[in-house]
């Protein structure tokens, strides 16, 4: 199967691919960290907007017929109750992730965080139910499976099938979108303009014609419903495969921030790699920084047959049940089939609560409009409007690099916007409470301090849109908007 200069199909990925592998996602891991512990007090603290013991105390107080078993809701925040252990755990997290990249005990450092992620997620609730933190429990889920010392064809192919699903299952979602959006090709001309938290790159981008964006359009539903077929291809296949799918998240990240997806998604791509890519890759940097020949990798610990035997078992198990529950969940997400997810559910409700097999639908339909809610506070003489850090606001502040941290209110708000008329979610309630009475809980979401004693808050509703390259030279706005609605004031006095 092996040929010399990599012209049949081949495996190619072992050890060395899957050392690299672990590194990557340590920092991925470190990077989730360190964003969320900048905002976890806010967000699900004790004075937070959606604080997680009044959502476990809800829990626990449910009469017995209603109770909810532990594996409906996993976290270990069951038996726990202080925002110090809240924060505390996240920086175990970090260590963790440090640990992992310095190569200590990698394996056992993945199986503790996801442990402790899916205890944050179960809790967070809206702000941890993204696409990509179920990502990266899975990822790091069945990296605790990934042997470091020799090949394993079922753990590396299972890596391929997840980067598949990702650009696969986001690929049948833009083909079923119900606004035939990315088929009839103006999927592309809303979305820099539109999409969650843009760059300042993303302006340019959405300047170019339309007869690109139609382009793009197509070349994106090309790239996720054709193009992931060849990571089970021959070598050049795969490395071409690399390169086209690295480059589209180069574009990503270059345009919105996604929090720590793109470098996730990227981080996936080295499954389409061989062995000896990396280490020609290792020597011909070396050679150009004139340093040293790296040192031997240390050899695993080598294992009786049996118990190779047993671990390889384990690993075809895991593939097997990794496929079985992809191909079940698709059928549930995209059959259309009401029948089929019917029969489905019941399997779905034992594992879904884990985010071991995660289900990927990015950008399905793209929005048309972009609608911002901005705060604003009365002091008794005028309304005051309140920005949050990296949302849009006053419209001639460039949007922001804010990636790979994930600033999760900014980004949840552009939710509340598209939706904002039908119900007011309690984190939105909550945010106008603490605004009220509360500002030093949610001042960290503001890019400006808070007045600790307004007499109403209420929110206005804006369409914003990317001003012209002629109106942006001409004027230095990045925007411009048009008010659609406000909210009824709430009274900060009582």
């Amino acid at each position: 199967m092996t040929g010399a200069r990599g012209g049949r199909w081949t495996f190619g990925s072992g050890p060395e691919v899957a050392r690299l592998f672990h590194r990557l996602l340590a920092l991925v891991f470190l990077d989730a960290w360190l964003s969320l512990a900048s905002q976890v007090r806010g967000l699900i603290g004790e004075r937070g907007l959606l604080p997680w013991a009044d959502f476990l105390a809800q829990a626990k107080a449910l009469p017995p017929s209603e109770a909810i078993p532990l594996h409906a809701m996993p976290t270990i925040f069951w038996w726990l109750s202080s925002d110090r252990a809240l924060v505390a755990f996240i920086w175990v997290g970090v260590a963790l992730s440090l640990c992992a990249l310095a190569g200590l005990r990698p394996r056992l450092c993945f199986a503790v965080q996801v442990a402790l992620y899916l205890s944050y997620a179960t809790v967070g609730r809206t702000f941890l139910g993204f696409q990509w933190d179920n990502l990266l429990i899975e990822c790091g889920a069945f990296a605790v499976l990934l042997p470091r010392g020799r090949r394993s064809f079922a753990i590396h192919l299972l890596f391929r099938l997840i980067l598949f699903k990702l650009y696969f299952e986001s690929g049948i979602a833009k083909w079923q979108s119900p606004l035939h959006d990315w088929q009839d090709g103006s999927a592309m001309t809303f979305y820099y303009q539109t999409a969650p938290l843009p760059t300042w790159v993303a302006l340019y981008a959405h300047a170019l014609p339309v007869w690109w964006h139609h382009f793009e359009s197509w070349a994106t539903l090309a790239l996720e419903l054709l193009v992931p077929f060849g990571i089970f291809g021959p070598r050049r296949v795969r490395l071409a495969t690399l390169a086209l799918l690295t480059g589209f998240q180069v574009v990503n990240a270059a345009t919105a921030n996604y929090g720590f997806f793109c470098y996730l998604a990227v981080a996936l791509g080295v499954f389409l790699l061989e062995d000896r890519d990396l280490v020609r890759a290792a020597a011909w940097l070396r050679r150009r920084l004139h340093l040293e020949p790296a040192p031997l990798a240390p050899s695993s610990v080598a294992l009786s047959p049996r118990a190779l035997r047993a671990r390889r078992s384990l690993e075809i198990f895991a593939l097997t049940l990794f496929a079985a529950i992809s191909l079940a969940d698709g059928l549930w997400a995209f059959a259309g089939s009401d029948s089929l997810s019917a029969a489905i559910e019941p399997a779905r409700e034992l594992y879904q609560p884990f985010r071991l097999v995660g289900t990927y639908h990015l950008f399905a339909a793209i929005t048309r409009e972009r609608i911002e809610p901005e705060v604003e506070t009365f002091d008794g003489a005028r309304w005051t409007e309140r920005e949050l850090r990296h949302k849009p606001g006053a419209l001639d502040r460039r949007p922001d690099f804010v990636a790979p941290h994930q600033p999760r209110l900014d980004f949840q708000l552009w939710f509340y916007g598209l939706g904002y008329e039908r119900s007011t979610p309690t984190y939105i309630v909550n945010l106008l409470d603490r605004v009220c009475s509360d500002p030093q809980a949610v001042a960290g979401f503001f890019a400006r301090p808070l007045d600790p004693h307004p007499k109403s808050v209420r929110l206005i509703f804006w369409e914003y849109r990317f001003a012209t390259l002629a109106e942006h030279r001409a004027t230095g706005a990045w925007w411009l908007r048009t008010r659609k609605d406000e909210s009824r004031p709430m009274n900060c006095q009582g």
